[in-house]
């Protein structure tokens, strides 16, 4: 299977699986899924892939579900539950990176087979990590506070809450995940690869980013139909 339908299939698997798990599990699940999403991309994000003729890291895909993430619970619960998702998102990746520097303090047994590959991949993940929390609090606050300016400003100039969810859903997140993508690069893999990947990496993750924040439209109408479905059922 190719690297382009592998990403296509990533983002279907991906985005469908949070609002399934919004629909089993309610704003709990958001909040595990945040979990989740933020463990495996500060780990995907360390493979560097070629697709759709640019090189890209993995970890666009999964750390764009956190997005939709937020703007579901700002949409169905409000501003202060996207806050807390951000604030799980931060504590999961301070705790992992303790813990995977823990794994790497360990003497291997003279029979382990698996300790050397893991401390290739984990021996990049503090800086890898820290660039990635560092950038995760400011662009997630952001993408928060976007969110809801553009709801206030629709909500006042046309008198109606739930008209321009595609609006502010797009134009929240492409801001931030415009400053996600320069930001991210330069302070995870400054040095590590050359001016010319660097800037591959910034256009391909943006452009990444452009078409999963186009994708996920949808699905936020998707969890605001379950948000309502629910209401209509507790009324009955």
């Amino acid at each position: 299977m190719s690297n382009e339908l592998l990403l296509i299939c990533s983002v279907l698997i991906i985005f469908g699986s949070v609002i399934l798990w919004y629909y089993w599990f309610d704003t709990n699940g958001l909040y595990c899924f945040m979990v989740f999403a933020t463990i495996a991309a500060n780990i995907e994000v360390m493979v560097l892939v070629s697709a759709f003729g640019m090189e890209q890291t993995l970890g666009n895909i999964m750390f764009a579900s956190t997005f939709l993430i937020t703007d579901i619970l700002s949409e169905v619960a409000g501003k202060e539950k996207s806050k807390k998702a951000v604030k799980v998102g931060i504590v999961t990746s301070i705790l992992f990176i303790i813990v995977s520097q823990l794994w790497l303090m360990y003497t291997p047994s003279a029979n382990d087979i698996v300790f050397e590959s893991m401390k290739g991949v984990f021996s990049h993940t503090p800086r890898i990590m820290l660039a990635g929390l560092l950038v995760y609090v400011m662009v997630q606050y952001l993408d928060v506070c976007l969110y809801h300016k553009w709801w206030g400003w629709t909500t006042k100039k046309w008198g109606d809450s739930k008209r321009f969810l595609w609006l502010r859903n797009n134009l929240s997140t492409l801001v931030s995940q415009l400053c996600n993508a320069v930001l991210f690069t330069l302070g995870a893999f400054a040095g590590i690869y050359e001016m010319q990947t660097l800037v591959e990496i910034m256009i391909s993750s943006y452009l990444i980013f452009i078409f999963t924040s186009l994708l996920d439209t949808p699905f936020l109408y998707l969890a605001r139909a379950i948000k309502e479905k629910r209401e209509k059922s507790q009324l009955n």
